[in-house]
């Protein structure tokens, strides 16, 4: 447990000294963070839904009241700029999009300038208050802990709870138990921080990065943008691509990708032995050791010093083994079994 816990829930006030990252197993057991790197866009409107069902790779419309969903937005190309967490706003029914937000207000732009003549406006929704703050658990206390405050949790991976104390979303699973983001106001975050803190291990963005991690769920980032196809980092796998719906920019590349397949890449689970891994570095096949054979998507501090990661590559490297961050002879990857299969789609 951290004893400095309301200077990591309180955004502005001064850290103490920074304490040692949570580890796996650490995280396993039952943690919390206060998650300050998420933005969150409000789309308001009639149009709200048609809109983003026009733009996302998922279906928009049929987006119910307690669902959760993942989707990612394309370049006409099929490239992704960004990958949404998204859900219906029980108060007023709009459409809420968390992406990272060292790239909210350049997409959030981009967005708006194809609204046009739909009844739709993109708002920045981070700071409202009742997101205020977004605490993030997960581990085999979390759930028990949770109902402290909710009778009702959501009962499945991407669904959620809307309650007087917040909405809480379950999200894919993690160290094979739920992962629950809860947003909330500050006032009620203040005043469920001490039990938090006394119940479970608490974390840092880097703790909830980790644990999104070994739940193979990826995160488009600023380093990554326009780097992958859909399938590259498993999104459909994570029900994150719709092949069914309409139109959207890339659709065509994406399905075409899915069904004549080109590219043979996954994202696999790694550990590498190197702090200043980051997203966005390279990675290279000792088989093949002239180019590089994949790129990271999402990397974390375990706790150990190194990182865990998310690595997209191809598959041939990733069935051979010999794989080396930055390059042929650099830091190796250690690959960790993922929570899902990875089946061979050639992409």
């Amino acid at each position: 447990m951290m004893s400095d816990w309301k200077h990591i829930l309180i955004p502005h006030a001064a850290p103490e000294a920074p304490a040692k990252g949570l580890t796996p197993t650490e995280l396993a057991v039952g943690f919390v963070a206060c998650v300050t790197d998420q933005g969150l866009i409000a789309v308001t409107g009639d149009d709200a839904a048609s809109f983003l069902h026009s733009q996302l790779t998922n279906d928009v419309e049929h987006l119910g009241a307690d669902d959760v969903r993942l989707a990612g937005y394309c370049t006409p190309k099929g490239r992704l700029q960004a990958t949404f967490t998204m859900w219906r706003n029980a108060s007023d029914n709009s459409v809420m999009l968390q992406l990272a937000r060292e790239i909210q207000p350049a997409l959030q732009k981009r967005l708006s300038m194809f609204v046009m003549r739909a009844k739709a406006k993109l708002l920045d929704a981070t700071d409202a208050p009742e997101n205020a703050v977004a605490l993030g658990l997960g581990g085999g206390l979390a759930e028990a802990v949770l109902h402290t405050w909710f009778d009702v949790l959501p009962t499945q991976a991407y669904t959620k709870v809307t309650h007087p104390l917040g909405t809480v979303l379950r999200l894919g699973d993690a160290f094979g138990a739920p992962r629950y983001l809860w947003l909330t106001s500050q006032e009620t975050a203040n005043s469920v921080a001490p039990l938090l803190a006394d119940r479970l291990n608490v974390g840092d963005n880097d703790a909830w990065r980790l644990a999104a991690i070994h739940a193979g769920v990826p995160q488009v980032t600023a380093a990554t943008q326009e780097q992958f196809v859909p399938q590259m980092i498993n999104l459909e796998l994570l029900g994150g691509v719709n092949f069914k719906k309409g139109c959207y920019p890339g659709q065509e590349i994406v399905a075409r990708s899915q069904y004549l397949g080109k590219l043979k890449r996954r994202t696999a689970l790694a550990r590498i032995a190197d702090a200043g891994i980051t997203a966005g570095t390279e990675v290279f096949a000792v088989a093949d050791p002239s180019q590089p054979c994949g790129m990271v998507v999402n990397a974390a501090a375990n706790g150990e010093g190194g990182v865990d990661a998310l690595v997209e590559m191809k598959l041939e490297a990733l069935e051979q083994g010999g794989i080396h961050a930055r390059s042929a002879d650099g830091t190796p990857l250690t690959l960790l079994p993922m929570p899902y299969v990875l089946d061979k789609l050639d992409l």
